[in-house]
């Protein structure tokens, strides 16, 4: 199993209006500031996901390094709620096999510049949530 250095560490497609927006969901309802955000559009971002065979220029999931261990698609996002405070229930969906829970993750993954649009560039965040994106 491949490791990763940093931990707690959310790689997300940052030209992606939802997967901007699933950023600054996670970090309102982080007080702790445990997590962290790299675009995979930047040199950090573009370097996890090569380790972990995530194609830069298409990507179709979202990962989480937690613990170490890499987590992608319908994994990342239900351990990254399950860590928030107030959505510990989240891990309870951990019971629903992934041969269920990766499917539907993809096929919003897929759809994603469609369904939710694409910024011209990686969203620029304000000042607090800026200090927590790793570049």
């Amino acid at each position: 199993m491949l490791k990763w250095p940093d931990d707690d560490v959310i790689l997300f497609d940052g030209v992606c209006i939802f997967c901007s927006r699933w950023v600054r969901f996670v970090a309102k309802r982080d007080p702790a500031k445990r997590f962290r955000f790299t675009p995979i559009q930047s040199d950090y971002g573009a370097r996890l996901a090569r380790t972990f065979g995530i194609d830069s220029a298409d990507p179709d999931t979202n990962a989480v390094v937690h613990g170490g261990e890499v987590f992608m698609k319908s994994d990342a996002a239900l351990m990254v709620l399950s860590q928030l405070p107030g959505w510990g229930w989240v891990s309870m969906l951990f019971a629903v096999p992934k041969a269920l829970r990766d499917p539907m993750y993809s096929l919003v993954a897929r759809n994603r510049y469609r369904i939710f649009g694409k910024y011209d560039s990686c969203f620029v965040p304000d000042a607090d949530l800026r200090a927590r994106v790793i570049e």
